[in-house]
Parts: C-alpha cells; structure tokens; sequence
C-alpha cells in the first residue's frame, strides 16, 4: 500500500511516528483506534528485508516480512493514519503554537507539527568486514537462534567471535544442533571456565582470523581461516553491532549511549518507551535492538498506550483549565479543539 498523507488543519498532528516498522504500525493502529491523528513517516527500509521469512510471531510464522507491513499499513489506514514515504531530517521543539509539541522537517522539505512524537527508526546491523559475508545476511548469516535456528536445525553451524557474548551465542545455538564450532577469529579466547562450558557441550573451538565465505550454488560451505584451513559450515552466526538511526532526535539532544548488553548502541527510553525529553518516545530495535518483530510490535502498542493516556492528561487540563477561566485559556482551548475535532466527528 502507498498513501502519501495529505495533512488536515495546517498540518498538525496529535503524534508523527517516524518509522513504519512493525513498531511504528502497531503504535499506528493503537493511536488510530484511541481517536488520534497520525502520521506515519516511512522510508520503506525495514531492518529485517534481507530475510525471506519471520519467525515466532504468534499467527504470522513464516510470513514474508514485507506482507506484515502491508497489513499493518492496511489496518493502520483503515483508522484514519496517514502516511508519507520518505524521511524525517529533524525534530525540534514547535514555538509556533501555544500548545507547544513538536516540528519535524521532512526530506521534501515540508515541516509538520506534533503534539507528541513516537521514532521508530530502528538499526542497522554493523557486520564483521569479511569478504563475501555481508551478501548472505539473512539468509545463510545469522545472528538469533530463535528467528533462524529451526532451519538450520542438526547442520554444521558456526559461530563467529567478534565479542564478549561469542561464547553465550554459541551455547544458544547448541540447543538446535550438536555439529557446532566455535570460531574465535578476532573475538576474545574463552576464560577457563567458558572452555569448561564449551568442552562440555561438544562445541569445537577454532582458532585463527576467517578470511572469506566460501558461497557453491548460492549456498554458504564454509569458511576459510587466513591459515587456508577450509571450516565446512552450512550457518555462519555473527553478533552484528547495533548502530541506532536516531539523527532526527539529535536535535532535540537525544544521543545513542551504549547498550548494557554490549550489543552496540540505543536510545535510552523507560519502560513505555519515553526518553529523557518529554513528549518524545522510541520503539522497536531503537530502543532494544535484541527484540524480535514481535516484541518491537508490542513495545509500539505499549507507547501508544503511554502517548493517548499522556495526551488525555493534557487535554484533561486544558478542559480544567477553560471552565475556571474561558477567557485565560481560549487560545488553548481553540487549539485542542482545532486538533481534536474532526476526529470526534468521525472525519
């Protein structure tokens, strides 16, 4: 589906959500249901396109990702979310109306305004820089056991060492395969106590750099050590690194910080999603990039939940604020009205 949004009023908005990943969807559909104006700001790059298929989403096993998507748009729509396909450049905050919130610059050039944002821009996976890896990402390289491991289930797998989470990565995939090897190429060597854990799971331990895949019909065989030692494999883990696309909350003074986890980079958000500046929340692998599209789904719909209920207490306090004093709050009043009131009569 391909919606370009024609804005209502001058373009204001109870929430813009940057990004239209499964994250941002469900943040869509849930504000779309609570009677709020949306727009989605989508560049149409989903983290997971490489892959053909999705795993472990409850009713959608095995769905190409992109027929998710198109779903969610298509339910999203059919609540009144409007959509524009490109990308936000920056948000700042909007001293433009007295109800404050947010401008976000759009890459036509167009600025549209919002009472609250939701980014959902997710990641990219920073890869090991190995000849002939990058291709296979998705497919024969992998990094979740529980998105890939069922298809890769009793074949030669190995695990690449990049990290100090190489060793709890290569225990995860033992669960699927017992013809497993452990590459420590430029990664850490395993303490005593991880070759202990190693040695008894039958996970071999192989020393020196990879140099290259080795792709025969389009299928990975193997790898090759700069040694010239062929390691025959049919699934190459990896731990890519998470680098965060969040320049268009720099603005606004929201840097990436390190994930506690080692696994690269995220913003910082509490448990719904809000970050340190309010009136601004993230979703998806922005703020978690270990969450599977099920759990990015549903931490959209958690920050929905916490963007209605925030901007119920808002309008709450304006109608508060307008029946002690009309006069006082008038421009307020009107503002809330001007946003809120084509939706109230179902437009």
């Amino acid at each position: 589906m391909t919606e370009e949004f024609v804005p209502g009023h001058d373009g204001r908005y109870d929430v813009v959500i940057v990004g239209g990943g499964p994250a941002g969807l469900s943040g869509a559909l849930m504000l779309g249901r609570a009677r709020r104006s949306v727009l989605v700001i989508d560049s149409g790059q989903p983290r997971n396109a490489p892959a053909a298929h999705m795993h472990g989403f409850l009713s959608r096993d095995g769905v190409p990702p992109g027929e998710l998507l198109e779903a969610g748009r298509q339910e999203a729509a059919g609540y009144g979310a409007q959509f524009s396909t490109g990308c936000a450049r920056s948000a700042t905050r909007d001293d433009r109306h007295p109800g404050g919130g947010f401008a976000v610059e759009l890459d036509t050039g167009r600025t549209v305004r919002a009472r609250r944002l939701l980014v959902t821009t997710g990641i990219t996976d920073e890869l090991p820089d190995i000849p002939g890896l990058a291709p296979r990402w998705g497919r024969d390289v992998l990094h979740c056991p529980y998105c890939h491991g069922w298809e890769v289930r009793d074949q030669p797998v190995g695990v690449l060492a990049t990290g100090p989470m190489s060793v709890h990565q290569a225990l995860l995939f033992r669960q699927w395969t017992d013809r497993l090897t452990l590459l420590l190429h430029t990664g850490p060597g395993p303490s005593s106590e991880e070759a202990e854990q190693l040695a008894a799971r039958d996970i071999a331990v192989v020393a020196g750099e990879v140099s290259q895949l080795e792709i025969a019909d389009d299928h990975l065989t193997g790898v090759r050590l700069r040694s010239g030692e062929l390691i025959p494999l049919r699934a190459l883990a990896v731990a890519p690194r998470a680098v965060p696309h969040s320049e268009v909350l720099a603005a606004l003074g929201l840097e990436p910080a390190p994930h506690p986890r080692g696994l690269g980079e995220h913003i910082v958000a509490d448990s719904t999603g809000l970050t340190a500046v309010p009136g601004v929340w993230v979703a998806g692998n922005l703020a978690d990039p270990a969450a599977n599209v099920l759990l990015a789904a549903a931490s959209g719909a958690t920050a929905a939940g916490a963007i209605n209920a925030d901007l119920v207490a808002e309008d709450t306090r304006r109608a508060v604020a307008a029946r002690k004093d009309p006069f006082a709050a008038d421009s307020e009043a009107r503002l809330c009205e001007h946003v809120m009131g084509d939706r109230r009569h179902g437009l």
